[in-house]
């Protein structure tokens, strides 16, 4: 070990795998140390090489798609990257299945689905998994054998709503970084991935590693310039050259999932309001905006009172190339929209303030507009930055994910919530 890595206290060695040692941190606990071997395996160990710096590579992999996941907003078992080849995560009792989502068919799925061409596209995807027992060569599992197995890891049965938490993370795992890594024009083709359950919090979370062991990549969509490890299953035979290949391949995905964490196209939401007295209302525009990480620029104006500043300010922001969404906040009579939207042909989304006496009345100047104008109306300040997100989302991949992983965590406190009113009503 470096002295960097000393300066953690190790206790026991808690498991040993073919690629990667976790061991217990004396001083945080709850916390181990992921430990990456400079070792690369296929078809179970059959196929066994040691590849000089593949624990660092690996570990730069796993810790900048860990990072993107926890950005977007998916509990994970990450904590941060210690050293070269090393991270600290949460303790987790792992949840022996692999969960395995394909986009296109390759691989042991042909095999296992004679008839199926190479390269037929499953949407929605396809999920599988596969029961961890090497001595079985870890044999495919229905969700029925996984119920009926009633796994009980840190105080938590695995049972329905364990499951489907899982898969449909599963699902949302796989569009997010399929959508991070067509950013590098690099299609996604599968992937396999791994849960635990927090020993601390008992929640379940994406645990293990993901790294180039974990999925096929294929640049521009073409298998024969794959990536991943396939290229080392692939070897006739492992002479030096070819390993130094596959560590070429190997460095190329850790040298490109660092870009995965960069925006390829920065937007931004300028929020336009009639009066000072809407600051309360445009500022939960802009904190919602700032959950997805868009700037967010409040501006004062009334297209009423002056319409050549309001088209002034428009100009402003269209001179630049960044893409802009506007939102009118105009209480009474929205002037606002209306004359942004006639102006200008970026979005323009109506958000106004309303108010119990006069609302009723006021809302139409929003919803009724003249010909050629195609504003939308959106009456809450945070469904109005979730709407302009999902503009920017098109093509801004960061945004995209976090609006992805909010969807999912939607749908898991709806889950969770249900099966603890179950547990009260039994």
């Amino acid at each position: 070990f470096t002295a960097v890595q000393l300066q953690l206290k190790l206790g026991q060695k808690l498991n040993e795998g073919k690629t990667k040692q976790i061991f217990e941190l004396v001083d945080e606990p709850g916390h181990v140390l992921v430990q990456s071997k400079d070792q690369i395996t296929a078809g179970n160990a059959v196929r066994k090489d040691q590849m000089e710096g593949k624990a660092a590579i690996a570990n730069k992999t796993t810790s900048c798609v860990f990072k993107l996941l926890q950005d977007a907003g998916f509990k994970t078992a990450f904590v941060r990257q210690h050293s070269e080849t090393a991270f600290v995560a949460s303790r987790c009792e792992m949840i022996p299945i692999e969960w395995v989502c394909r986009r296109i068919a390759t691989g042991s799925f042909l095999k296992r689905n004679p008839g199926v061409k190479e390269g037929y596209r499953f949407t929605p995807l396809k999920m599988e998994m596969f029961f961890k027992d090497d001595a079985n060569n870890d044999p495919q599992w229905s969700e029925e054998q996984l119920l009926a197995a009633g796994f009980e890891l840190a105080g938590l049965t695995i049972g329905r709503c364990e499951v489907d938490i899982m898969s449909k993370s599963t699902v949302a795992i796989f569009e997010v970084l399929e959508k991070a890594w067509a950013t590098q024009d690099c299609t996604l083709v599968d992937m396999k991935i791994e849960f635990g359950v927090n020993v601390t919090t008992k929640e379940i979370v994406l645990a293990d590693v993901i790294d180039n062991d974990s999925w096929r990549l294929w640049p521009a969509g073409d298998r024969s310039q794959q990536k991943d490890k396939q290229v080392y299953r692939d070897l006739k035979e492992v002479t030096p050259e070819a390993m130094q290949m596959v560590k070429r391949n190997f460095e190329w995905v850790a040298e490109r999932v660092k870009l995965l964490l960069e925006s390829q196209v920065k937007g931004r939401v300028v929020v336009l309001m009639g009066s000072t007295s809407d600051v309360a209302h445009c500022e939960k525009i802009r904190k919602a905006c700032g959950s997805y990480g868009i700037p967010c620029h409040l501006r004062v104006n009334s297209a009423h009172k002056g319409p050549d500043e309001t088209l002034r300010i428009k100009a402003e922001y269209e001179g630049d190339g960044v893409p802009t969404i506007f939102v009118a906040v105009a209480g009474r009579s929205n002037g606002l929209g209306p004359v942004m939207s006639g102006n200008t042909a970026y979005p323009v989304i109506n958000c106004p303030p309303i108010t119990p006496d006069w609302g009723a009345q006021d809302i139409w100047s929003s919803l009724r507009m003249p010909s050629g104008l195609g504003c939308s109306t959106v009456l809450s300040p945070e469904a109005a930055a979730q709407f302009a997100a999902q503009i920017l989302g098109l093509n801004d991949h960061l945004v995209w994910v976090k609006l992805r992983a909010s969807m999912l965590n939607t749908w898991i406190s709806l889950k969770q919530a249900d099966k603890k009113l179950q547990e009260c009503s039994l």
